[in-house]
């Protein structure tokens, strides 16, 4: 029978070629869609805990996605925190989406206490801010606009001069002044976010309750920075399951209909084929057999076809924008086989059907 399988499948090369092929796409699609979501989300989280904050504290009503809700907090909220026990830094923070050329988060910084939080940026080249109108870039955003010391970039439809190169891993990829940014969205002496630096991590509990403590800040968000990473997974981002879920079902669909039409061709033009083997003896559990084996067989290979072309795309993709990680997860790569081989099996299921259904004394004089 895997002869006659594979002879099968040679006879009819193009088509054959074609059923491989849309399959990896359907695991391809699948892998670099969740890797990328996944990618992104656990490189935030990250450079979030790179910072070596505590605690956060941002205004009522603030979004846990950064750069969502402005700066509306008055920055002399900071001097409250400072005066508390336990507080070693507070370190106030402006964020601001852009999307100039990509959706990203800068952060509008005071240098001096921002460093305090989890040590000192790391620079590769260049330095600390000169001038207003200075930028400090991470090494991955340098590296993917051929940026050095002394570049003109552009924030906020504003030029700025990259005063110095730094490690990545401190939050954000693009760092101003805090009072540039400030003027820039027009809020000065506002900010976004206030990080905390605790004498000891074990006090985490108490200070959150005596911020809450302190008269006009019982509706501010105090959440610990274990809590907010441990917010950052695909369910708690809006839109971001259902997207992927759109994503598998689009996948799924293509993989389908691809199959379907090809085993539903192939049983067609091997009518007569079929009543030879039934006028043999052949069962309709055998013919049955003989579809399914097929399109496992094609869905096999294009399973690892697209686990192959996932991590080609993968490195095309980090060497054009490193901006952009991929994460392909091991259990998303057996979700996607898993995904392709039941999609594919369930378009085979009544092409299968139809020939194990077929008349031999019909099919023998079909022409």
């Amino acid at each position: 029978m895997n002869r006659m399988i594979l002879a099968n499948l040679v006879h009819r090369p193009m088509r054959s070629l074609i059923s491989i092929v849309a399959i990896a796409v359907e695991v391809t699609l699948i892998l670099l869609v969740v890797g990328l979501s996944l990618g992104m989300l656990n490189d935030s989280k990250t450079r979030q805990q790179g910072i070596g904050a505590d605690l956060m504290v941002q205004p009522p009503g603030s979004s846990f996605l950064q750069g969502i809700t402005g700066a509306p907090a008055p920055i002399k909220v900071a001097d409250m925190l400072r005066q508390l026990p336990h507080v070693k830094v507070v370190a106030p923070v402006i964020t601001q989406i852009t999307t100039s050329g990509a959706v990203e988060v800068v952060y509008g910084i005071d240098l001096n206490s921002f460093q305090q939080l989890g040590g000192p940026f790391k620079f590769l080249s260049g330095g600390p801010f000169q001038n207003a109108n200075d930028a400090i870039v991470d090494d991955v955003y340098a590296s993917g606009k051929n940026i050095k010391v002394g570049s003109t970039i552009e924030v906020l439809n504003n030029p700025f001069l990259v005063s110095g190169i730094v490690e990545h891993g401190k939050g954000a990829r693009k760092f101003l002044p805090l009072g540039t940014l400030q003027n820039l969205i027009g809020a000065q002496g506002k900010a976004s976010i206030f990080y905390i630096k605790l004498d000891d991590p074990a006090n985490t509990a108490l200070v959150s309750q005596e911020i809450r403590g302190i008269p006009g800040m019982q509706s501010y968000v105090v959440r610990s920075m274990q809590e907010y990473l441990s917010m950052m997974t695909p369910g708690n981002l809006p839109g971001l399951s259902q997207f992927i879920t759109v994503v598998i079902a689009v996948a799924v669909i293509i993989g389908f209909i691809v199959i379907f039409q090809a085993m539903y061709t192939a049983v067609m033009e091997r009518t007569r084929e079929i009543g030879i083997l039934k006028s043999m003896g052949a069962s309709k559990l055998y013919i049955m057999n003989v579809v399914l084996r097929e399109t496992l067989l094609l869905s096999v290979a294009g399973t690892l076809l697209g686990i192959a072309l996932s991590f080609i795309a993968r490195s095309g993709i980090a060497t054009r924008f490193p901006t952009l990680p991929i994460q392909i997860d091991p259990r998303w790569i057996s979700y996607a086989v898993a995904i392709a081989i039941v999609g594919a099996i369930l378009g085979a299921l009544y092409p299968a059907f139809k020939a194990a259904q077929k008349d031999p004394i019909e099919a023998l004089a079909y022409e």
